[in-house]
């Protein structure tokens, strides 16, 4: 298929970034787009809160956010359409064939692997398929990992580029924004920073503060278990020492990040999709030269074992969680070295390979 040369037009390329999270605090999906505004690309965003979309829950919202997404993209002025994640391939894909233009998928996990799959066979051979059918089919894939590339190659046949989840900028902490609720507290900040979701150890978290009197847990994010969690917590002795800060935004996380004294990154191992992860959360500790907390899952371990900048949990649960944190914090926060991993975690270098992206396939 052939497309425009437009980059060598007066216009302004137009990118159409489809995603179902909400955009607020979709935080790859805002950096991504603004690398490419900044390489000259007009951007227009569609999320969750720009689509009138009545199911909340299971298939039914997928299926009416998908036909509502097609028709909003066959209206949107664009030369390229950028799908995030398997939930918004199919309506990406179609309305970018109908209109003969091109088309990127952006993987930012291994979706039928997610923990919300396991288990349901059904739902999970659906989206199988819609990968199977479409991702070889896109003009250009990429993804956050060499592990979820390496999968999608050997399962699919499909070379994607790999950009990594970084924070754009170093975090600055400026004392006079501070959050109140994380300012003079004489207690160490253990921070568990996304969603409170399936999976992600929170509870863990939670029973290892019996053992750690001297830490406070700030919870910043919100998801399925936010509520089950918030009261998971309360029912503990020493619930005075945790605090969920619910949805935080991009801006006042990147305030509250550089002043935790450990950041806590736990996945249970319910899948392919946990095992492969490399979540953005790496990206934003290196960037605020926070040490970290780790489960033993490849990606995660290998960068914390590489630059020696925190501790991986040696087996699921709150105890070995504990052991981990009073290591971390036994070594004087400022002993952390974080240039190397600084030097490697870089955006510059990530976002060249992003925006060569649609370079190559507008020129071609």
């Amino acid at each position: 298929m052939r497309y425009l040369k437009v980059l060598n037009n007066k216009k302004q390329p137009r990118i159409v970034m489809a995603v179902t999270n909400d955009l607020v605090t979709d935080r790859r999906v805002l950096r991504h787009a603004a690398a490419l505004r900044e390489a000259g690309y007009a951007v227009d965003l569609v999320g969750r809160n720009d689509l009138r979309v009545r199911a909340k829950k299971t298939w039914r919202f997928y299926a009416e956010y998908n036909l509502r997404l097609f028709f909003r993209l066959l209206r949107m002025p664009c030369d390229l359409v950028w799908a995030n994640d398997t939930d918004t391939l199919l309506a990406s894909w179609l309305a970018a064939r109908l209109r003969r233009k091109a088309l990127v998928m952006d993987s930012h996990e291994i979706f039928p692997e997610v923990p919300e799959l396991v288990g349901r066979k059904g739902v999970k051979r659906v989206w199988q398929c819609i990968e199977r059918w479409l991702m070889p089919r896109c003009d250009a894939n990429l993804t956050v990992c060499q592990s979820v590339a390496d999968h999608y190659k050997r399962t699919l046949g499909v070379d994607m580029a790999v950009v990594r989840n970084m924070s754009a900028e170093r975090g600055r902490w400026d004392v006079e924004h501070s959050t109140p609720s994380t300012q003079h507290s004489p207690l160490k900040t253990l921070l568990y920073q996304g969603a409170v979701n399936l999976g992600r150890g929170i509870d863990w978290a939670i029973d290892a503060m019996e053992r750690l009197p001297q830490c406070r847990l700030v919870i910043a994010g919100v998801g399925d278990l936010y509520d089950e969690m918030r009261s998971y917590a309360a029912s503990k002795p020493w619930a005075g020492r945790i605090e969920f800060l619910g949805r935080v935004e991009p801006d006042a996380l990147a305030r509250l990040t550089p002043q935790a004294d450990v950041g806590l990154l736990m996945l249970e191992d319910l899948g392919l999709n946990y095992r492969c992860a490399l979540p953005n959360r790496v990206g934003d500790f290196i960037a605020a030269g926070v040490p970290m907390v780790v489960s033993d899952m490849p990606e995660m371990a290998s960068v914390v074992d590489k630059y020696h900048i925190g501790a991986v949990i040696a087996a699921p649960g709150a105890e070995a969680m504990a052991e981990a944190i009073e290591k971390v914090l036994a070594r004087p926060k400022s002993s952390y070295d974080f240039a190397a991993a600084r030097a490697d975690f870089d955006w510059n270098q990530e976002k060249r390979i992003l925006i060569n992206i649609p370079n190559n396939l507008l020129n071609s």
